[in-house]
């Protein structure tokens, strides 16, 4: 989704509070604060959506959506790298008692997600840098970018301070599995989600 930062306005106002009178506000818009920032997204569009839809399938079909993980969309990601800081995430994998890990504002301790996953409108930038340093920070397993402007996606692995060791970068045409962490074996065809991630306008 596109998104926009928002400084902090100065006063007693805590960030979260202002995070949540912009959600109140913005019926349906995605609001997070990283590193300080608030950032903005507006509604994803059909398209953003489609893929999502289409990703689910094959952690579905691989068993992820069972007993003890569950696939879910749109559940916020506490983020250590500052104390008002999270994410809300496109998709996730999420241990089964995540709401064990409750913290607040609707938020849950990264120690229940073992993926997480954006679908990127203009906002490409913040999915392949900001959120990248601030899901490995969280020690996040697994973060997946689909890139639809650049027709790739991403598979980040490994944790490592504010960075992945491992990045790799998959195109159309290539099936990729994703790590045995999750729990089951998960194949993506690159083709078919970044397909379902155009817009199918008619001339």
């Amino acid at each position: 989704m596109s998104a926009a930062s928002v400084e902090r306005h100065h006063g007693d106002r805590p960030l979260i509070a202002e995070a949540n009178r912009l959600m109140e506000r913005n019926p349906g818009y995605r609001v997070e604060i990283i590193g300080g920032l608030i950032l903005v997204s507006p509604p994803p569009d059909v398209a953003h959506a489609r893929a999502l839809a289409r990703l689910t399938r094959p952690f579905t079909a691989a068993g992820i959506d069972g007993s003890e993980t569950e696939v879910l969309q749109g559940v916020g990601l506490w983020l250590p790298s500052g104390s008002e800081d999270y994410a809300v995430p496109d998709l996730v994998v999420v241990d089964a008692d995540i709401e064990e890990h409750f913290v607040g504002n609707n938020c849950y301790e990264p120690v229940a997600f073992r993926l997480v996953l954006e679908v990127t409108s203009t906002n490409w930038k913040a999915d392949l840098q900001t959120k990248v340093a601030a899901y490995a920070d969280a020690n996040v397993p697994v973060y997946v970018v689909v890139d639809r402007k650049h027709q790739r996606l991403h598979v980040l692995t490994d944790p490592e301070g504010n960075t992945y060791a491992t990045h790799r970068v998959h195109a159309p045409g290539e099936l990729v599995a994703l790590p045995d962490s999750l729990g089951a074996k998960v194949t993506l065809d690159v083709a078919e989600i970044l397909d379902a991630g155009q817009a199918k306008r008619t001339p």
